[in-house]
């Protein structure tokens, strides 16, 4: 587990066996333990090994804060309540109904993973009504000793929050504020389907850029502390992919061959940023297929395409 400011940590679930992909925040206090954004069941067993060598059984944990309910973020929520009933569950409005009757989250998933639904997420349990503290924005919350300001953040997904721990200076962004899996400074924006929204992606960023903190915590993956250059990077990258997916729009290909030359044209856009072996990295931790669905239909949405 690595330190944060402010007594907070995380650690890293290393989905399917890769490292900087997805990680877990975690705050610690009188009232016992806050997990955000506790990952997919199938990281388990790897999230059990990194609390218990912390000291951190299920029955510690009091409070799960989730962005929003995707299922690398909110998976394994409904298996730690069934082992632990006393555990809250703060979501937004949005996604609440989502983490009590899951069956159209998962319905909805099954058509982007297909086959892999299983091996990439595992089970998906319903949490009880009663465990469920519903968010809009706006709040203050106080779990696991610290006391979270909580706003609304759509762009990523419609039901997306963020919190800030205006004590230690760390907003916890989840998907908001990109994927940046090293220190270099390249921000992807993650833009799989349904609910893209580049408009009032932006605006998320400005609300996040208003609480002025000192470090941005990402699920994908962990802090950076060059808040002010992250938030511009994750603009930049976002407008250039966007800007890519509405030109294919304009060719006159079908949408199996502008697929391709979407993830294409993006992996030579990463790589004149990245590594190679990183570009391998930001594919597989925020797909490039899922990005040009996402995009592909809000572009749609707003009457883009050939013809148009």
């Amino acid at each position: 587990m690595h330190a944060l400011a402010g007594g907070l940590s995380y650690f890293d679930l290393e989905f399917l066996g890769r490292p900087r992909v997805i990680a877990v925040a975690v705050a610690r206090g009188a009232d016992g333990v806050a997990l955000i954004d506790p990952g997919p069941s199938t990281c388990l067993e790897r999230l059990r090994a990194e609390l218990a060598a912390a000291g951190v059984t299920a029955a510690d944990i009091r409070s799960v804060l989730l962005t929003h309910i995707h299922l690398d973020h909110a998976g394994v929520v409904g298996t730690l309540v069934r082992e632990n009933p006393a555990i809250e569950v703060y979501v937004h409005e949005r996604g609440a109904p989502h983490m009590i009757a899951p069956e159209r989250l998962l319905s909805s998933a099954a058509r982007l993973y297909g086959a892999d639904m299983d091996r990439l997420w595992g089970e998906f349990l319903p949490v009880p009504e009663e465990n469920i503290r519903v968010l809009r924005g706006g709040e203050q919350i106080t779990a696991g000793g610290r006391r979270f300001e909580v706003e609304y953040t759509p762009g990523h997904a419609s039901h997306h929050v963020s919190y800030f721990d205006r004590a230690s200076g760390v907003a916890f962004v989840g998907d908001t504020a990109g994927v940046r899996t090293g220190r270099a400074l390249f921000v992807m924006p993650p833009t799989p389907p349904p609910d893209i929204d580049i408009e009032v992606w932006m605006e998320s960023i400005a609300l996040i850029r208003r609480w002025r903190p000192a470090t941005l915590f990402a699920t994908h993956f962990g802090p950076h502390e060059d808040t002010a250059a992250h938030l511009d990077a994750f603009l930049q990258h976002l407008a250039a992919l966007a800007e890519l997916a509405r030109g294919l729009l304009a060719e006159e290909d079908g949408d199996a061959e502008r697929l391709r030359k979407f993830v294409h044209e993006s992996r030579l856009y990463l790589q004149r940023h990245l590594p190679v072996e990183e570009v391998d990295l930001y594919d597989f931790a925020a797909p490039l297929t899922l990005g040009w669905l996402g995009l592909q239909r809000y572009w749609r949405k707003r009457g883009a395409g050939a013809g148009s």
